[in-house]
């Protein structure tokens, strides 16, 4: 056997060992990455249910005018897609991992302008691909339930700021990424324009 050969037998082994290291890490960082996944839909899912059974429990929520970062505003619902969420105070990445985020520079319901909530969109504003004009949409919060109706939909890009303007009516934004099934961030926003049709104070 010459010398070449002899190179070889030892190359080839090392080669496949090699690849079954990689292989394996690629396995590890997966296993990692689908926990993490599942960990985070699992503490968003039941810190929902637990918020949402508190607020619908208290006799008379409280009534609060100031919210820090993180304070729960109140629940919003769209009946006909089923979305039943938290709204908290601030659109972090921690806030919105759990909850449907608003805006602190926006409104609060019940005040005049555009109150603008942000959400996920493989989360809890999925269901809004399949919003239609006239959707009913109730946020509940401790100063009463506000009754909204969806106006108007629209795609923009993210530099788009228009969008959150302020409004001289009681409108209701919702803002999520576009497309509702892209891998990887999304390049475009997806738009809920309603406005305010009825106020059922508590």
């Amino acid at each position: 056997m010459n010398a070449r050969s002899q190179r070889l037998r030892i190359a080839r082994p090392t080669l496949a060992h090699t690849v079954r290291i990689v292989c394996g890490v690629l396995f590890a960082l997966g296993s990692v990455a689908l926990g993490y996944a599942g960990f985070a839909l699992a503490d968003s899912h039941l810190y929902q249910v637990i918020e949402i059974r508190k607020f619908e429990q208290a006799a008379s929520p409280p009534k609060i005018q100031v919210f820090a970062e993180g304070d729960i505003l109140g629940e919003i619902q769209i009946p006909r897609l089923q979305i039943d969420a938290i709204v908290v105070q601030g659109d972090s990445n921690a806030d919105l991992r759990r909850a449907v985020g608003h805006l602190s520079s926006s409104p609060l319901p019940g005040q005049q302008g555009n109150i603008v909530l942000a959400g996920h969109r493989d989360t809890f504003f999925r269901p809004l691909r399949n919003v239609r004009r006239g959707d009913e949409i109730v946020f509940k919060t401790g100063n009463g339930s506000f009754h909204y109706r969806v106006e108007s939909t629209e795609i923009v890009v993210p530099s788009d700021v228009q969008v959150l303007a302020p409004s001289n009516r009681y409108d209701l934004t919702f803002v999520t990424c576009f497309p509702f099934y892209f891998v990887g961030p999304a390049p475009k926003r997806f738009i809920v324009h309603a406005v305010e049709v009825d106020a059922a104070f508590q």
